[in-house]
């Protein structure tokens, strides 16, 4: 007797479609975005292919390159920062017991379901009431901040994950606090750090609202120069760019990807 093969009912099959419906539909203005920034013309009508516009990009001003590399040293150095203060934390409050614990979680949650613009304009007269001028400065600041609860999450959430016993049975064997936490802890905690670091990158990256409110005059970030390039009309150059973008998220996603396997693999 044939065995029996499990064939999905109606609904399913069509949550399937619904499904690849709408990837596709998310996914299409980014293939549209791709197609025309090899077109050779400036309007929507097709021209001919070619990388005019990837060379224009190439050999761009000053500005968007100064506003590229602001935002990679933006970038880079808030999420450096939030990465050890967000873990640093993490590790305090999944380990020790203290009268205010909850609070401290709960507080954690605050900057993730307030408005990027509160959050922004808040900042915008704090830095105005202690009188700093806005500028790289206080971007950094803005962005390890918005960046903290986001790096606290990811890594509390993997310490939640393992097994405390090891660290008592280090203890047992002879282990300070410092060595469980520098031999045990922390390796264990690898990829949540990892993941978190990569996000606080990509979110100080894209950051647009809170930036524009922070800041100042020569602190032009890469979001803020699109912005202004936008308002006088769309130009196939920021489609060029917009790709080079998407491409580089790719491969610092498939990159992340391969690392964090390797470390859950050794």
């Amino acid at each position: 007797m044939a065995a029996n093969v499990y064939k999905p009912r109606k609904p399913y099959r069509l949550s399937k479609y619904v499904f690849i419906f709408a990837i596709a539909f998310l996914f299409m203005p980014l293939a549209v975005l791709v197609a025309y920034s090899f077109n050779a013309g400036k309007t929507m009508a097709w021209h001919g292919f070619s990388f005019v516009w990837y060379e224009k990009l190439l050999f761009s001003s000053d500005e968007l390159w100064k506003a590229v590399v602001n935002s990679l040293i933006i970038a880079l150095s808030s999420a450096a920062v939030s990465t050890v203060i967000g873990t640093a934390g993490a590790i305090g409050v999944n380990w020790h017991q203290f009268k205010l614990k909850t609070y401290v979680r709960g507080a954690t949650f605050l900057p993730l379901i307030l408005p990027e613009i509160i959050i922004g304009v808040s900042l915008l007269i704090f830095f105005a009431g202690i009188g700093i001028h806005l500028g790289l400065f206080t971007i950094f600041i803005a962005h390890t901040s918005f960046n903290l609860p986001f790096v606290f999450l990811m890594v509390l959430a993997r310490l939640e994950e393992f097994d405390y016993s090891i660290i008592e049975a280090a203890k047992d064997l002879g282990a300070r606090e410092r060595d469980a936490l520098v031999k045990i802890i922390i390796p264990i905690s690898r990829p949540g750090i990892i993941s978190a670091f990569l996000m606080a990158v990509t979110m100080s990256l894209e950051d647009f609202v809170i930036t524009f409110f922070v800041a100042g005059p020569g602190s032009t970030t890469l979001p803020l120069y699109v912005y202004s390039m936008i308002r006088f009309g769309v130009s196939p150059v920021i489609n060029a760019l917009s790709v080079v973008l998407i491409s580089g998220t790719i491969l610092l996603t498939l990159s992340a990807r391969n690392l964090l396997k390797y470390i859950a693999d050794r």
